[in-house]
């Protein structure tokens, strides 16, 4: 049945491909798409490998966030976007009233001190929840790559990795504490960093059956804020989406290749500043 179903969906597909006129190409204006992908600020520790971010709400760089938030409201954002489920829209919308309102102080969350500060700068009526973390079909048993990984002798494999990963982000919070935001920033939304992130995803899909099940789940999840992207994108809107870092390359593909959007360079509208030169860092 499922194989007969592939079958199906692989001619939707050819006919969609045919059939399918991008809006740009119909003589209407395609939204445009400016994906900001950030640390997360506030040092969740959900991650297999996870950055230590620097203290954001110290006076210094508040000034440095908001010096990010001026910058990209010149781009003139007709919508911001954020990392957060898509069917808790309306709690969303009462914290950014009370932020509004002066009722609510911003966390440290990347979604309060850019998301809520970017759309209250340029008064927005609302903040949009794009994200999803639902559960993916199947049993957990299928997603579990690390009960794979220890069950067929991977685990030293696997464990390199993840040291090989952690070290990553260690380097990169050792940066972070002598560089400002907007050089955090700047880095992060480089194609090149947005390069070497995506291709740890293919070191997971190679543990087994459940390794691939899992990138898969986060390509699904992926195309799943770019469907939610869609849905609130209006012909001539300007959207600045704000996310972990992670997801970055699979965003920027998805929105590219799928032609719902034109992505617009992030690193023009962020701030340059002196002192963004990584090798002024103490080694």
């Amino acid at each position: 049945m499922r194989a007969r179903l592939l079958g199906i969906l692989a001619g939707a597909a050819a006919l969609f491909a045919t059939s399918a006129v991008p809006a740009a190409e119909q003589g209407r204006p395609t939204p445009e798409l400016l994906i900001l992908g950030t640390p997360h600020f506030s040092n969740p520790g959900r991650d297999i490998a996870n950055s230590r971010v620097d203290n954001v709400l110290t006076p210094e760089r508040q000034r440095e966030v908001e010096a990010v938030v001026e910058r990209l409201a010149a781009y003139r954002p007709t919508r911001v976007a954020v990392e957060w489920p898509a069917d808790e829209q309306a709690r969303l919308d009462r914290r950014y009233a009370d932020y509004r309102a002066g009722r609510y102080a911003l966390s440290a969350n990347e979604t309060d001190q850019i998301g809520l500060r970017l759309a209250a700068r340029l008064g927005l009526e609302r903040v949009d929840a794009v994200d999803w973390m639902g559960e993916p079909p199947g049993a957990d048993a299928d997603y579990d790559f690390p009960a794979w990984v220890a069950a067929n002798g991977r685990g030293a494999e696997w464990d390199a990795h993840v040291r090989a990963g952690q070290a990553r982000a260690d380097a990169l919070s050792a940066l972070m504490r002598c560089t400002p935001v907007s050089s955090w920033l700047r880095r992060m939304n480089t194609t090149d960093y947005r390069r070497l992130d995506q291709r740890a995803y293919y070191d997971i899909a190679s543990l087994g059956d459940p390794g691939a099940n899992w990138v898969g789940s986060w390509y699904a999840r992926n195309l799943r804020i770019l469907n939610a992207l869609r849905r609130i994108a209006r012909q001539g809107d300007r959207i600045v989406v704000v996310y972990g870092a992670g997801h970055g390359f699979l965003l920027d593909q998805q929105a590219r290749e799928s032609g719902a959007f034109v992505v617009v360079d992030t690193l023009a509208w962020l701030p340059e500043d002196p002192s963004d030169a990584w090798e002024r860092c103490p080694a």
